[in-house]
């Protein structure tokens, strides 16, 4: 497949253009276009550019709103309660955020609830945001029904990530040395995983790309172990750890879903395809001021933690290999011209 190479930036630019020509408004637009950056940029094609043409079908289809305007509620001093009004999860995130990090810092700890929502893109970079205010970020966001649970084969939850951004060091956070103007200080480490053994979104590519999946990744409906992305869609993912990765879901889905007032897993649409309306998930978010709950001890402690892990050979903190990334896409990202072609469609 012809493949042409496109810098950040241009991405970012085609992403927006493609979400306003689609209806999407353009603060809307520029919020997820920003996210789709970051997911070039780190190198987690899935939530990329190959997810722009289903976010701008979404938008035409009326599956999101793209001209919604977040509400922002804050019932108590350290809560912060977000309606995103059936449209993107970014920009109601962002909505929320700085009052949410005004709590954390005013009150030792700052919750965001976030319904009527949508797919958030890549977890980790909403906790990565909270840790370059200087906070300890820990985030959650639940997903239409993928996975069921143990001994079952009916789907109940979702892939349901959890995310810690972890604040410490210097920088950007970023891994470029340049600054985004997005933070006031470093990353230590971001951990982002979902409760199923793979992210779901990455048997949906394997699926676009006629490629197989991995053994252990899902179950096709009779809940038999299958390597056909296409049956595994139709079927359920197998959760990371068995048991203890629908624990973790579940887990999620109760921060995310039921604590948010958002739709469950259960009864939620999907975030792909034309069929059904707004799939209306949720998220949490939950910032901590370290040195309120540490007594100044958390930096100190932290870089214990860090030298205890990394001082063995072979050993890595978490998210490593996306920092790495950022140092290989700087130069630009090898895109197939096809899903270029596809995205210009709806540019106007």
């Amino acid at each position: 497949m012809p493949q042409i190479t496109m810098t950040l930036d241009q991405i970012e630019k085609l992403a927006t253009d493609a979400l306003m020509g689609a209806g999407a408004s353009q603060t809307n637009a520029a919020s997820v276009a920003r996210s789709t950056w970051r997911a070039e940029r780190d190198g987690v094609r899935s939530h990329g550019l190959l997810y722009v043409p289903i976010y701008a079908e979404h938008v035409k289809g009326g599956r999101v709103d793209g001209q919604a305007v977040p509400t922002v509620e804050r019932p108590k001093p350290a809560a912060v309660r977000v309606d995103a009004k059936s449209g993107f999860a970014h920009p109601a995130i962002d909505a929320g955020f700085d009052a949410m990090v005004d709590a954390a810092r005013s009150q030792g700890v700052g919750v965001m609830t976030v319904h009527n929502s949508y797919n958030c893109g890549v977890l980790g970079h909403h906790a990565d945001r909270i840790a370059e205010q200087g906070l300890l970020g820990l985030c959650f966001t639940n997903a239409p029904a993928s996975i069921a649970p143990t001994g079952g084969k009916k789907p109940v939850i979702g892939t349901n990530p959890f995310a810690l951004g972890v604040p410490g060091g210097g920088g950007d956070g970023d891994g470029d040395g340049e600054g985004d103007g997005e933070g006031e200080g470093g990353v230590a480490f971001v951990i982002d995983q979902s409760a199923s053994a793979i992210a779901k979104s990455e048997i949906m590519l394997r699926n676009r790309e006629g490629e197989a999946i991995e053994p252990g990744w899902a179950l096709d409906v009779d809940g038999n172990p299958t390597t056909d992305a296409a049956a595994a869609l139709k079927g359920s993912m197998v959760p990371s750890g068995g048991a203890k990765g629908f624990g973790a879901g579940l887990m999620v889905e109760i921060f995310a879903a039921v604590l948010s007032g958002a739709v469950l897993g259960k009864d939620a649409t999907p975030f792909s395809g034309p069929v059904g309306g707004p799939p209306n998930t949720g998220q949490c978010f939950i910032a901590f001021d370290t040195d309120t709950f540490s007594g100044g001890a958390f930096n100190s402690q932290l870089d214990n933690l860090i030298a205890a892990l990394t001082e063995q050979e072979g050993t890595r903190l978490p998210g490593s290999r996306r920092a790495g990334a950022r140092t290989r896409t700087a130069a630009g990202v090898e895109v197939d011209e096809a899903l270029i072609e596809r995205i210009r469609a709806f540019c106007v």
